[in-house]
């Protein structure tokens, strides 16, 4: 999809129905759908925000912003997410953590990104957070300061996103969980897969409409 394009349909994203739960579902490991809403508020999770951002790559197609997390002594060490992190007290909003989050990780500036809107939460169980995304759009393609929570950034286009074939099942092995199959997005050789995954979904939900 040429960013243009994109561009053009920011006001019909905005306006949208989401998929929500039944698009994030989709690409949702088994472990997740064990829990309803009355379980997760339960469990009182810690809130987090991330940001999905859009832009134009070289070849001035619409691509998305995911990251490589670092390698640590952690739940979800070395996977790939969006840039984001847990709620601190100076933020005012979710809005402001994704963004801040999106400065500190990969030095995105806030000025530089217009947020098109918020979209469904997603529990993730493993460490207890309850995620909320935000998708928006930079004009042009961000120079990147990653921080030493990010191993690298990953550019992925709208139209690999799109393609029905990026969607795979494939057999995990985590500090969590001990072979099993889970869905999962292939894209450029990476394998993008629970919360992360459950976003992209209901965001591939959401672009059907425009694409």
């Amino acid at each position: 999809m040429d960013f243009k394009k994109f561009t053009n349909h920011i006001e019909e994203l905005r306006q949208l129905k989401l998929g929500g739960l039944d698009a994030q579902f989709k690409l949702a490991p088994k472990l997740r759908l064990k829990y309803d809403q009355q379980k997760i508020a339960a469990n009182n999770p810690k809130k987090a925000a991330v940001l999905a951002l859009f832009y134009p790559n070289k070849k001035n197609e619409a691509s998305i912003l995911l990251t490589q997390r670092a390698s640590y002594k952690g739940t979800h060490s070395s996977q790939i997410s969006f840039p984001g992190g847990k709620v601190e007290k100076g933020d005012k909003n979710l809005q402001a953590t994704a963004l801040r989050e999106a400065f500190e990780e990969v030095g995105i500036h806030k000025s530089d990104v217009t947020i098109i809107r918020e979209m469904t939460d997603v529990y993730i169980p493993p460490s207890n957070f309850l995620a909320t995304p935000f998708i928006g759009y930079a004009i042009k393609k961000p120079k990147y300061l990653i921080n030493h929570e990010v191993e690298s950034t990953i550019e992925i286009t709208v139209n690999d996103l799109m393609s029905d074939s990026s969607i795979v099942s494939i057999n995990m092995n985590t500090s969590y969980m001990d072979n099993v199959d889970v869905p999962a997005f292939s894209i450029d050789n990476k394998i993008i897969w629970g919360a992360t995954g459950m976003m992209l979904s209901e965001i591939k939900d959401l672009l059907k409409t425009i694409y």
